[in-house]
């Protein structure tokens, strides 16, 4: 159905015509284990430059469900840990490395609109074959578009008093 909706995109956009406009749909399997199965879909649509996104889907194969973030946790107090923890994260990597930049306030030149203020309950995210939980962010979501989808890796030890159970995240 996804591959049917791109492919309606494609032919809306171009109606029928020679153009500069492309969309590319890949899959990549992030995480396959006997309990765990996370695949993440990414779209790929270029006209004067490309934009990524990517779309994961963690799934427990014992129980047949398809994990949301919400459900990993006793309540939505789990936002605001994450949140704190990725603006200082985001701080630490620039600091370290001058080539990186990300939305969040303290950097110039960033309108305070487009600053990232914390994730969504919908916010894209996987579980690793190691029990991690790594959040992904879109490109130009929270950094320019030359550092590409922004993915970090939360540490457990963050979130344990979040945590419903340690049946996913260890």
């Amino acid at each position: 159905a996804e591959g049917q909706a791109l492919y309606q995109k494609f032919k809306q956009e171009t109606n029928g015509q020679e153009g500069v406009f492309a969309i590319d749909s890949r899959y990549d399997v992030k995480t396959d284990t006997d309990n765990l199965l996370a695949i993440g879909r990414t779209v790929t649509e270029t006209r004067a430059s490309a934009s990524e996104s990517v779309q994961y889907d963690t799934i427990d194969k014992k129980q047949q469900l398809v994990l949301t973030l919400p459900s990993l946790f006793k309540d939505d107090g789990y936002i605001t840990t994450i949140s704190d923890y990725l603006k200082e994260e985001m701080r630490r990597q620039m600091k370290a490395d001058e080539g990186k930049v990300y939305f969040v306030k303290g950097t110039p030149d960033v309108p305070k609109d487009e600053q990232f203020k914390q994730i969504s309950a919908k916010q894209n995210f996987y579980i690793t074959s190691d029990h991690k939980l790594v959040l992904s962010f879109d490109e130009y979501s929270i950094a320019p578009g030359y550092m590409g989808i922004v993915e970090f890796k939360i540490p457990t030890s963050i979130l344990k008093d979040d945590l419903v159970s340690s049946s996913y995240i260890r």
